[in-house]
Order: C-alpha cells, then sequence, then structure tokens
C-alpha cells in the first residue's frame, strides 16, 4: 500500500521525479509534440564534401586547387548509347544534343566544365601539310549529312577522346558533368535526391528502342540511396511490429507493451525533431540511427517494465514498484547509456563531417533515452499500471513462488556454467573461437573491395550502368589525380616534364593503372604528329623553345591558366582499396625521391584520389575508436562495480564480440568504411547494456550472500530473461533488412543481427563462465547498515 510506503526513502532524483511525476509527463507530452513537428521538416540528403575527411593533406591539397581541377571531384557521367548502330548517326546526334542541353541548365550543374560531343571545348587537333589544324568536335557546319557524319568521325579520331568521351566500340559517347557543392538557387546544399530524380527523368524522357542511357557518379549513389531509404521504412515499421509482438507474447499485458514502445518511438521523436533543430540533415548512412536508437530505448523500457510486473506479481502497489524498479535499475541503465553515449560520441574524433553529424545525431538519441525510458516508461506506468494477470505470470518461474520449488529449465541450464566444468569447456571453446576470428579477420580490408557501389546490390541499375562504362572506354570513371606544382609560368620547363613523364612510365607498369594522361604526354604525341606520326620522335626534346612552341596553345586541361599547376590524370581498372593503395605507394616514393623547393608532386584530386584519402584516414580511425570505446566502457564498468573483475567478466565478451564481427566482414566481402565504421563502435556500446543488467542484480544477491549460481539463476529470472527476449527480438527484426533492395542496408542489419545476439549469448553463457574463475565460491553476507537498510530491503524483496 503506498500509504505504508516512505516517500522520502531512495535518493533524492527519484524524491523528486515521483513527487512531480504528473508534471514530468505532461512536459514530455508537450515536448514530443514539438519536436514531432520539427522531426517533420527533417531533411533526408547527402553533400559530397561532408563523406570526405577535409583535413587530411590530400583533400587540403584538392581544395587548394579546386578551381583549377574541375571534373576532378564531384563528377556524374551519363552514358548514351545506340543500339542499332554508332554514333554516327543524325538520329542519335540529335537526342545526344538534347540530353545535352537539358543537362546543362539542371540547377547544380558546373556549366563551364561540363564536356560532351557537343560542347565547344570538346575539340580535335591534327597535323596538316599546311601546319596544324584543329576546332570543336562538332563545327558549326554540322547538318547531319553524311558528309558532316564523316566529318565528325574524322574529328573524334583525331581528338584524343576515344575511350574518354567516345566509347571504344564508337557505339556511345559520355557526358561528364561535373556539380557544384551549392545549389545557385537556395544557396544550400545540392538536393542529391532531387538531382537523381532529374536525371532519371531525363532518362525515361529520351530512352528508347534505339537509345539506351547510363549514369554513374557519386551523386547518382546518392540519389539511389535516398530513394531506396523510402522503402527501407517498411523495413523499419516490420522490425517495429515483431519487437512490439515479441513484447506482448512475453509480457501478455497490453498496457506495458504499449507504453514500452511508446516511450520507444518518442525517443526517436526527439532525437529527430532535436537534429532538425539543430539544421542536421539525416543522409543515406545516418539513417539506420533512428533505429539503433529505437533498439536501445526498447531494451532500457523492457528492463523496466519486467521490474514492475514482478513487483506488482507479488502484491506490491502499482507506484511503489515503479518506484522499486525505478532504484534497482536506474544506475545500471544510465551507466549503459552514458558507454552509448561516449561510444558514439568518440565517433567525433574522425574527420569526416557526415560521421561527426552522425555522432551528434547518435549522442542525442541515447541521451533522450534517459529521460524518455529511464524516466518516462516508470513514471507512465506508476499510472496505468499493469495487467495483474500479467503480473502474477511474471512470477510463475521464480523459485519461492512455485510449490514444487522447481527451477526454469532454460535458466537452470543457463546456470550450469557457472560451475567448473561447464565454465572450463565454455572459456576453452571460445579460445579457438577467438584464434580463428582474429586469423579470418587479417582479411578484412579498408575501403570498397569491389567494383562499382558495394552500397547498392550487384544486379542494380546503377552498377550495371558501372559495369557498362567500365567495359566500353579505356579512361574509367575511377580517375585519380596527382597535382604538380611549380614556379609561376614554369609548369612546361623540361626537367619537370621528364619527372611528369618518368612518374607516368612507373604508373603504367603498376597493377590496377589502366593509362595516364599528361602534358608530358601531349608533347610526346604532338612532337610524333610533327613528324609526320614517325614512333622514333615518340619522345621529349630537350629544348626548351621546341616544347613551348608545342604546349602554347594547348595546356587547357593539363595545366592551369597561370601555367603554375600541372595535373597527371591516372585511370584505374577500379577503385578497389588495394588499387589505390599501391598507387599511392607508387606516387608517395616516387614525390619523396623527385620534390623539390619548387616542383612538388602531390596527392590528390580525381574520386579514387579522395577515396585514396578517406581510406587512409577511416584505417586510422578504426582502431582509435576501438580503443577509445573499450576505454569508455571500461571505465564506466569499474564506477559502476568498483570491482576489475567485474569489470573482465562484462569487457571480455565484448571484444570476442568485435572480434567476430570484424571477421563476419571480412567474410562477406564487407570493408570498412565511411559507411561501415561506425556500426563497429556502436556494437560495443549497445553490448554493454546486456551485462551491465545482469551483473548489477548478480553482485547484489552475491554480496547478500547467495553463491554464484544462485546468484546468476536469480539474476536471469528478473533481467537475464529480458536480455534474452531482447537480444533475439532485434536480430530477428534486423535480420529482416536482408531483402532490402540497398546492399548497404541488408549487410548492416546481418551485421547488427550477429552483435546482438553474439552480445546476448556472450552476457549470458560466457559471462558466467568467467565469474565461476574469477569469483570465489561464496562470500559472507554484509552486515546492514542503517544508511543502506532501505534499498536493502527493497533488493531483498526483489530477490
Amino acid at each position: 500500500d503506498p500509504k505504508d510506503f516512505d516517500p522520502k526513502t531512495g535518493t533524492l532524483a527519484e524524491q523528486i521525479i515521483f513527487k512531480y511525476r504528473g508534471i514530468i509527463i505532461a512536459i514530455c507530452i508537450v515536448l514530443t509534440l514539438v519536436y514531432g513537428y520539427f522531426a517533420t521538416t527533417l531533411n533526408l540528403n547527402a553533400n559530397f564534401e561532408k563523406t570526405i575527411p577535409t583535413s587530411h593533406h590530400y583533400i587540403q591539397n584538392y581544395l587548394t586547387h579546386k578551381v583549377d581541377l574541375a571534373g576532378l571531384g564531384n563528377t556524374v557521367r551519363l552514358a548514351v548509347e545506340n543500339t542499332k548502330g554508332s554514333i554516327y548517326d543524325a538520329q542519335y546526334l540529335d537526342v545526344l544534343q538534347k540530353i545535352n542541353d537539358e543537362v546543362f541548365l539542371v540547377p547544380g550543374v558546373d556549366r563551364m566544365n561540363m564536356r560532351s560531343l557537343w560542347t565547344p571545348a570538346t575539340t580535335w587537333t591534327a597535323v596538316t601539310e599546311f601546319g596544324f589544324d584543329g576546332g570543336p568536335v562538332i563545327g558549326n557546319g554540322y547538318d547531319g549529312s553524311d558528309e558532316t557524319l564523316q566529318q565528325i568521325r574524322r574529328n573524334v579520331e583525331r581528338s584524343g577522346k576515344i575511350g574518354i568521351l567516345v566509347a571504344l566500340n564508337h557505339k556511345s559517347s559520355l557526358i561528364s558533368i561535373p556539380l557544384l557543392s551549392m545549389d545557385p538557387r537556395t544557396e544550400g546544399p545540392l538536393d542529391y535526391g532531387e538531382l537523381g530524380r532529374t536525371l532519371e527523368g531525363i532518362r525515361e524522357k529520351y530512352q528508347s528502342d534505339t537509345i539506351k542511357i547510363r549514369i554513374t557518379g557519386f551523386a547518382k549513389i546518392m540519389g539511389d540511396l535516398i530513394d531506396g531509404v523510402r522503402q527501407v521504412m517498411f523495413f523499419f515499421l516490420v522490425a517495429l511490429l515483431i519487437a512490439t509482438i515479441v513484447l506482448y507474447w512475453y509480457s501478455r499485458c497490453p498496457r506495458s507493451t504499449v507504453t514500452v514502445m511508446f516511450c520507444s518511438v518518442v525517443a526517436v521523436i526527439w532525437q529527430l525533431g532535436i537534429s532538425a533543430m539543430l539544421g542536421k540533415d539525416l543522409d543515406p548512412y545516418s539513417v539506420l540511427v533512428p533505429f539503433l536508437v529505437f533498439s536501445i530505448a526498447m531494451s532500457h523500457g523492457a528492463q523496466k517494465m519486467n521490474g514492475i510486473l514482478q513487483d506488482v506479481g507479488r502484491g506490491t502497489h502499482k507506484l511503489v514498484a515503479a518506484r522499486y524498479t525505478f532504484r534497482r535499475l536506474f544506475l545500471a541503465g544510465l551507466t549503459a547509456l552514458v558507454s552509448d553515449t561516449f561510444g558514439f560520441t568518440v565517433l567525433m574524433l574522425i574527420a569526416i563531417v557526415a560521421i561527426r553529424e552522425l555522432a551528434l545525431i547518435a549522442t542525442v538519441g541515447v541521451v533522450v533515452v534517459i529521460f524518455t525510458n529511464l524516466i518516462l516508461v516508470p513514471l507512465t506506468l506508476s499510472y496505468v499500471g499493469v495487467n495483474q494477470r500479467a503480473a502474477r505470470r511474471s512470477l510463475i518461474y521464480e523459485q519461492e513462488g512455485r510449490k514444487d520449488k522447481s527451477k526454469h529449465p532454460l535458466f537452470a541450464f543457463l546456470e550450469r556454467f557457472t560451475t567448473k566444468k561447464w565454465a572450463t569447456w565454455t572459456v576453452i571453446l571460445s579460445i579457438p573461437l577467438l584464434i580463428f576470428a582474429l586469423q579470418v579477420r587479417k582479411d578484412l580490408r579498408i575501403g570498397d573491395l569491389d567494383r562499382g557501389a558495394p552500397e547498392l546490390r550487384a544486379d542494380s541499375r546503377y552498377n550495371l550502368d558501372n559495369d557498362f562504362v567500365v567495359e566500353n572506354y579505356g579512361a574509367s570513371s575511377d580517375v585519380m589525380a596527382v597535382m604538380v606544382t611549380t614556379p609561376l609560368g614554369r609548369c612546361n620547363d623540361y626537367s619537370t616534364l621528364m619527372k611528369v613523364d618518368a612518374l607516368e612510365w612507373i604508373l603504367r607498369q603498376t597493377e590496377g593503372v589502366e593509362s595516364t594522361d599528361s602534358l608530358a604526354l601531349l608533347n610526346r604525341k604532338i612532337n610524333t604528329g610533327l613528324t609526320e606520326g614517325r614512333p622514333k620522335w615518340y619522345d621529349l626534346f630537350p629544348n626548351q623553345s621546341m616544347i613551348n612552341f608545342i604546349t602554347a596553345n594547348n595546356v587547357r586541361g593539363y595545366a592551369n591558366d597561370s601555367a603554375e599547376l600541372l595535373t597527371v590524370y591516372i585511370y584505374l581498372a577500379d577503385h578497389r582499396a588495394d588499387t589505390l593503395s599501391r598507387v599511392v605507394k607508387v606516387v608517395e616514393a616516387f614525390a619523396a625521391d623527385n620534390n623539390t623547393e619548387e616542383v612538388k608532386f602531390l596527392l590528390a584530386a580525381g574520386s579514387s584520389g579522395i577515396e585514396a584519402a578517406t581510406n587512409i584516414v577511416v584505417k586510422k580511425a578504426n582502431k582509435q575508436i576501438l580503443f577509445w570505446v573499450y576505454s569508455v566502457v571500461i571505465l564506466m564498468c569499474f564506477i559502476t562495480f568498483r570491482n576489475s573483475r567485474a569489470v573482465l567478466c562484462a569487457i571480455l565478451p565484448l571484444m570476442l564480440t568485435s572480434i567476430l564481427a570484424e571477421a563476419l566482414m571480412a567474410k562477406m566481402g564487407i570493408g570498412v568504411k565511411v559507411s561501415t565504421l561506425p556500426v563497429i563502435a556502436l556494437g560495443v556500446g549497445i553490448g554493454v547494456d546486456y551485462a551491465l543488467y545482469i551483473l548489477t542484480v548478480v553482485l547484489r544477491h552475491y554480496r547478500a550472500g547467495r553463491s554464484l549460481s544462485e546468484s546468476f539463476y536469480r539474476a536471469d529470472l528478473f533481467t537475464g530473461k529480458v536480455v534474452l527476449l531482447i537480444g533475439v527480438t532485434l536480430s530477428v527484426s534486423v535480420a529482416t533488412w536482408a531483402w532490402s533492395p540497398i546492399k548497404f542496408q541488408a549487410d548492416m542489419g546481418l551485421l547488427l543481427a550477429f552483435m546482438f545476439f553474439v552480445n546476448m549469448l556472450g552476457a549470458l553463457l560466457l559471462q558466467p563462465a568467467l565469474a565461476c574463475f574469477l569469483y570465489p565460491k561464496g562470500q559472507k553476507k554484509r552486515a546492514i547498515t542503517s544508511t543502506n537498510k532501505a534499498v536493502f530491503q527493497v533488493n531483498e524483496h526483489q530477490a
């Protein structure tokens, strides 16, 4: 009876929270409405520069010279194919011109640097009996006649654009579309979802039986992911439905099930609303964070629901039961959430804005859970109560509550892992599992491991488009550029061009490099042209005057207007991490041997150069993040338990899970990159929740004088069964993502399902086995002092 309960017991925080519980619930309702409104204004978008490590010196080099490196950053490539013949067809060229003109007017396109057969900057050069000649590939005299079509063929052959803008088989041509980082209409970030839909509209408008269009590039990947995310919401709803059904099946209490699920959804609403108020957008990578927050919230809410159910089942009033549960589990929950918060926060160490914003959004979500699930759930249940029949059912397997004194068969089985025999075999079997995982983990790679976009299915439209471009163009879309800085006006010095030529020769011998291009190579080609195509003159003349004559009107695209920056283009077979690493090592070694005060070879520009820098940052951050996450989790566990043995019991299973998860990534062909790095770290923070809830109750019973086996059995009856419930439920829920159209989400679903499930097994199996070796068989019951009497009585009542 609440009349017999002293409201002044418990901590000051507990007294204040429950004294003003009505006001607090009212405030939460108002905040939910406010944050819900702002959540509707949240945008789903991506930003190219946010996904790259702008503080890395490679990216700093690129950003410094970005104006002079148009087309080497965020570029979309649109391939237009004539399925019935070659590009030298009047109907094809007419469609290509219309597409070119329509793309030119799309907001966000860098129009000055756009290239296609129809842009005036696409020119040809030839040596004739009258000297050099040249002009646009498609000149003003084009009228669609056979004669002008043949002239275009000759111009293309003399332009040097075969394999770059024109397919090797002459059946398709590219429109290269560099993008601005800002939308000139809104002066805000470019909307990749809108851009993707615009490009798809152009595809649908002009594609026919004779014309086929393919689109590749970062912006198109993001556009496809954003469109796919809308389908992802269906899987989130499925996960929510599964969690609700399982939670109701467990509790058989509609009121408490609705309360827990509602408060968990409220946590997500608050998180999204606060993110919108902070001016942050969700991107295709951070869209998984709301579900992680929901998972964390549901885990903690279910523990509170379970505690109140059991207390009410013993005859305790709903208000008193809510206070007892708050008193027993608030510290464990708070410690777990603080650990989760730091787990997210350390992601801010990565100098990539997209990950830092993900970390901020996730941190906000976890902090919100402290209010919505640690406080709001018990407060709400203190009013609505729980079903009495369900409350009595929650005690059906409690030892004191049964006449036959039998134990719950599952938890009686789990209790065996605290015995010497079972604990020994558990630890022994864990060792070869660890060794095997460490061996497999060696194959874990940084960056992309496949061609195309690993975030999408191999048979997705984008990856099929990318395969077409790779197969039909000698100069692939995977471009790395080396920037060569020289004194003003001296980019064509003979000594500099000789060094550039030497670098190109080395690069062309490097595995994964298809071709290179530079001002040095242009000199070789023009020298050959000036000597009627004789291959013996395919060389650089050691004559500065001759070089000046050759390069006087041909530096555009190879050097900037002030002639102090040269660009060496490296066309790669793919953007796999190993390919990028090999090329970077070659360039770095060459730069170390050839850089001087006046001439420097700098990495890196181009899509592959930027990705190489990102891989370097991610590789370094991967180790740092795990170190800091585990450091924080160990510290928080020590503060909670004040016992190094308990810390080891909690941490060692987490470490095994982390290693197994990385081994699984290696087996599944998932590289560590911007999109996957956060999940590895987050698994640690989420997994520690299980250990904290079980060990907190175990230590309470153990310090009260019970045996280790009995302590674990009672802990499993109280919090362990919720750990089992949540672990299985969340694993099944996210495993449904395997059917997602987005491979990234499918991979993350399988990885998260694995981590949820294995963390649960570690808490229920390996944790008691380790405790068997780390704790003595029993210990004397501690004396009850007047200061801890009230809390101990509550603990004893729960026991």
